[in-house]
C-alpha cells in the first residue's frame, strides 16, 4: 500500500436485532484494530442509525438485498462494492448471501476476507463458530485476523432524553411480548401482573415496554394496577437502551428488545420456553440471567420472584 493511501475496510452486518447488537462489540474491536482506516458498514435500512451513531464507521451503506432475478440490482451492488477499493472485508453476517458477495469481486482484485465464505483469506469454517452465541463466533473469526479483546458493547453512546416519560426511580422494565408468530415464547400476562404487584409492594415502579402489536398483553398487565407505567408503542430502540441504563432491573421474554437491555449492564432476567436455547439466544451482558421451562407457563411466579430477588 502506498505510504499516503488510507486503508479501506468494509464491515458487513445485515440483521437481525439481537445479532446486530452482539456484533457492535466486534465492530468496535475492528475500529480499534484499524484506527486510521476508512471503515464502511454495509447493513439494512433498520440498522443505519446504529451505524451512524455508534462512532465506529466513516460511512454507512444500505444493502437492498437483491432477490435472485433482480439482475440490475445485483449489478448495482457489484459496482458499488468494487468502487470501495476495500483492502479487507469483515463479514459479520456469514450467511449464504454475504458469502456470495465475495464472488462479486474479481479474483485479481479481491480484498482480504474475514469470515466463513469459501475462498476467504481468513476463513473460519469451524463448527464451533455457530455452536454458541453469535458474539463467541465473532471472537473466533476475528482472532484469525489478529483482533483480540472483543467484548460486548455496553452501548454508552446511547443517551436519549427520557424526561417525557416522567418515571420515578427505582423502576423495573417489563418486556412481556414477543413476535406475533411466536406466542409460545410469552410468559402469561396474569403472571406478569402478579409479579408487578410484588414489585410494587417492594417500592419499585414497573414500566411496560412493547410494540403496538403487543398491546393485547401489555394492556392486560397494565389494567391490573394503577401503579404500572405503560409505554407500549412509545419508545424507540435507543430509548429502550437508555431506559435500561437507568433501570434497577428488567424482566422479559426471549424477544429483540431484551438484547438492547442486557448489554447495558442492567440486571436482566430473560424467560425462555423450550423453543430456543439460552446458551445461544440469551441477551449478552455482565448481569444477564435466565430461567427456562419447556412450556413457559410452567415458570411459576414464586420461581421468577425468587430469581429476581437474587439478582436485584
Amino acid at each position: 500500500m502506498p505510504q499516503n493511501s488510507q486503508e479501506k475496510i468494509l464491515v458487513i452486518k445485515l440483521s437481525a436485532l439481537g445479532d446486530f447488537v452482539q456484533a457492535l462489540g466486534p465492530m468496535k474491536a475492528i475500529k480499534n484494530h484499524h484506527p486510521n482506516a476508512h471503515i464502511t458498514l454495509l447493513t439494512t435500512k433498520m440498522f443505519v442509525p446504529f451505524g451512524e451513531r455508534c462512532g465506529y464507521f466513516d460511512e454507512v451503506w444500505i444493502d437492498e438485498r437483491p432477490k435472485a432475478l433482480q439482475i440490475s440490482k445485483w449489478r448495482t451492488l457489484k459496482k458499488k462494492l468494487n468502487s470501495g477499493d476495500f483492502t479487507r472485508v469483515y463479514d459479520l453476517q456469514n450467511n449464504d448471501r454475504t458469502s456470495f458477495y465475495l464472488k462479486l469481486f474479481p479474483k485479481r482484485r479481491r480484498p482480504e476476507w474475514v469470515g466463513a465464505a469459501k475462498g476467504a483469506s481468513h476463513r473460519n469454517n469451524s463448527p464451533e463458530r455457530i455452536a454458541g452465541h453469535a458474539l463467541d463466533g465473532h471472537k473466533q473469526t476475528l482472532a484469525l485476523a489478529g483482533i483480540e479483546n472483543v467484548e460486548i458493547d455496553d452501548l454508552p453512546w446511547i443517551n436519549e432524553d427520557l424526561s417525557q416519560f416522567n418515571l420515578q426511580k427505582p423502576f423495573i422494565l417489563f418486556v412481556p411480548g414477543s413476535a406475533p408468530q411466536h406466542p409460545q415464547k410469552r410468559w402469561p400476562a396474569d403472571q406478569y401482573a402478579a409479579l408487578a404487584d410484588y414489585l410494587s409492594d417492594q417500592k419499585f415502579q414497573v414500566v411496560l415496554l412493547g410494540t403496538d402489536a403487543e398491546r393485547d398483553i401489555t394492556d392486560k398487565i397494565a389494567a391490573s394496577s394503577n401503579d404500572i407505567i405503560n409505554l407500549t408503542g412509545q419508545t424507540s430502540l435507543f430509548q429502550i437502551a437508555a431506559l435500561a441504563h437507568q433501570a434497577t432491573g428488567a424482566v422479559g421474554n426471549d424477544t429483540g428488545p431484551m438484547h438492547m437491555i442486557g448489554p447495558t449492564g442492567c440486571k436482566t432476567l430473560t424467560l425462555f420456553s423450550g423453543h430456543s436455547t439460552p446458551s445461544r439466544h440469551a441477551p449478552k451482558g455482565e448481569n444477564v440471567h435466565t430461567l427456562q421451562a419447556d412450556n413457559i407457563s410452567d415458570l411459576d411466579i414464586e420461581m421468577v420472584r425468587k430469581k429476581l430477588s437474587e439478582i436485584l
